[in-house]
């Protein structure tokens, strides 16, 4: 019997890219070995700003299906779909969300105005040219629409608001920031899978902050995130509370994560970012489609959580595949 052949697509990294950029890389090695002890075969095949002679060329290669790591195009987060629209064009099946769920969740503008319409909570949500709407004395923090990975979050991300405050802002406008209520509560990444029944929630995973002074802000910035010898990556800790977790509250979450599932019409696999309120409300912050599956993940530490293989993983998203 014929192997299939898979085509791992990834955004090949620039000259002197930071880690964020270059962690596709180990996302890359892992799929390939899991491929292979899946008795597939694979390639590689790195996509620059040069994407719409590169796709057209892998037409040609007719591969069976193409394993969709593409993040960023040139470091833009806001491109990616443009991926999932050229495969569509070429009738190439490939794995994780559609195009439609890429742009909308890539999108934090987009998909707060979704998750609002549809009754998903969310932090109180603003623009840039909405300063004067922000209450004097209230924390709040400022993020890039379309970037991922806790690109552009830095401590200073997260402001108490003073009139004139904006003044600190100036040149971010309402297409690229969105400014958010600051949720201080605790965090959770929730992963959600494919499965033969449906979608399904692996155990939590809280974000715990260690030895954060007060004043300093609990948030998984670029830091925390990707820079290995700061104070932040050291003291920002992934755990899963499992039976610490009030029962009421992980039905809350489970739902909430599903909800975002399915109101956005997701696929294979994703990643749902929430904080607690003082009211033990779950808001949501981020709907993460395609999100990093490196051996060092979020997604693949939960999976690991929940006793699933990494093949296993890998083989419920392929057979999740977009035609």
């Amino acid at each position: 019997m014929k192997k299939k052949v898979c085509c791992i697509l990834y955004n090949q990294p620039g000259n002197n890219a930071l880690p964020d950029e270059t962690d596709v890389l180990n996302q890359v090695e892992y799929v390939a070995e899991n491929l292979g002890k899946l008795g597939m075969k694979s390639y590689r095949k790195g996509i620059t700003d040069d994407f719409m002679r590169e796709i057209p060329l892998l037409a040609g290669e007719r591969p069976d299906f193409v394993f969709n790591l593409v993040e960023s195009i040139n470091n833009k987060g806001e491109l990616c779909y443009f991926i999932p629209a050229l495969l569509n064009m070429y009738s190439i099946p490939y794995t994780g969300n559609s195009l439609e769920a890429l742009f909308v969740t890539t999108s934090k503008a987009l998909s707060n105005q979704i998750m609002v319409r549809e009754g998903i909570k969310i932090p109180a949500t603003y623009y840039p040219s909405q300063f004067s709407k922000l209450e004097p004395g209230k924390s709040y923090i400022i993020k890039p629409v379309w970037e991922d990975g806790s690109l552009g979050i830095t401590k200073d991300s997260v402001f108490t608001y003073t009139p004139g405050y904006e003044r600190n802002f100036e040149g971010k406008n309402d297409s690229h920031w969105i400014i958010q209520e600051y949720i201080d509560g605790r965090e959770f990444n929730i992963s959600i899978l494919s499965g033969m029944n449906g979608p399904e929630v692996m155990p939590p995973a809280e974000m715990i902050f260690h030895n954060f002074d007060h004043g300093m802000p609990k948030i998984v910035d670029f830091r925390a995130k990707w820079i290995e010898e700061s104070f932040e990556y050291k003291n920002t800790v992934r755990e899963f509370p499992h039976s610490r977790l009030d029962p009421m509250l992980r039905e809350k979450i489970d739902e909430t994560a599903l909800k975002c599932w399915n109101v956005f019409g997701l696929r294979g696999y994703a990643r749902v970012d929430l904080r607690v309120d003082q009211a033990g409300n779950p808001l949501v912050i981020e709907v993460n489609a395609n999100p990093c599956i490196s051996p060092d993940s979020g997604l693949v530490a939960a999976t690991i959580e929940a006793g699933i293989p990494m093949t296993e993983v890998i083989s419920r998203i392929i057979s999740d595949l977009n035609y």
